[in-house]
């Protein structure tokens, strides 16, 4: 019994800090892949007015 308990102990510090971290990766994943998207929709807005200003001076 108290082997069982003091076994549970040991685990659960780690367990809580290696949750802790992988939960703070996610956010930190989230955060980036966010930035990334926000990004990437302003370069596709570049990329598209540009081109449609250099169509339009064609015409």
């Amino acid at each position: 019994m108290a082997f069982s308990v003091l076994q549970n102990l040991l685990f659960c510090v780690p367990k809580a800090a290696v949750l802790h971290g992988k939960s703070v990766g996610f956010a930190a994943q989230k955060s980036r892949f966010r930035n990334v998207k926000t990004q990437l929709s302003i370069f596709k807005r570049f990329i598209f007015t540009k081109r449609n200003k250099k169509s339009s001076l064609f015409h």
